[in-house]
């Protein structure tokens, strides 16, 4: 019996659908498109979180205040007056740089002592350097002198001789040693001293 043939036909899909060329290309096209939005998302996410970071940082980190200089505890030693007055205590010349994430590092300076506006005497300060979040202490002895002034007008109020001392340190504050800014910070400090009970008030500074 001869042979017979018959045609052949090529399978289908599963689902009875064939995928054109043009769809295929739609899907690929898709599939980039989604990519494309999911770079556009993470990128903005990141750009968002760094404007974060810089404004946190510039409001706080690399945010400069100035440094505090102020007296620290003063403690009486001796009181003459015949009639002009000398007096004589040690105090603490204080830095204070707590407030910046950098350190400060100031020039030489002095610290005056007045009295009705005419100098007693100073104190210098030598060049020197606070740490971040720090403050310095240094000890200094302070002996007055009021010979310069009418001993008979030494202005006194109850009994109470009125001191002032003043200075002006000036530097510069580097933070995270990227960012130098200068600073400039004052003293303003009042001594109120009792000369009958011979003791120091309370000491205020502005």
């Amino acid at each position: 019996m001869p042979e017979q043939n018959y045609p052949t036909y090529p399978l289908g899909p599963a689902n009875g659908h064939t995928r054109s060329d043009g769809e295929s290309q739609l899907s690929a096209d898709e599939l980039k498109r989604k990519k494309k939005i999911k770079m556009a998302i993470y990128i903005s996410i990141f750009v968002v979180f760094q404007i974060i970071v810089i404004t946190t940082m510039s409001l706080t980190v690399m945010k400069v205040k100035t440094p505090k200089f102020r007296l620290g505890n003063i403690n009486f030693q001796s009181f003459e007056s015949t009639p002009s007055f000398d007096l004589k205590f040690t105090t603490q010349i204080r830095i204070k740089n707590s407030a910046n994430w950098g350190s400060y590092k100031f020039k030489a300076s002095n610290v005056t002592f007045q009295h009705q506006g005419q100098t007693l005497g100073k104190i210098d300060i030598e060049k020197g350097k606070v740490g971040w979040l720090s403050t310095i202490k240094r000890n200094a002895n302070v002996s007055l002198s009021s010979s310069a002034i009418n001993g008979s007008n030494l202005g006194l109020s109850n009994g109470v001789l009125t001191l002032n001392s003043v200075g002006r340190l000036e530097g510069k504050v580097a933070i995270m040693f990227i960012m130098k800014k200068k600073k400039a910070t004052n003293m303003n400090c009042t001594i109120a001293f009792d000369v009958t009970a011979k003791t120091l008030n309370p000491l205020h500074c502005k």
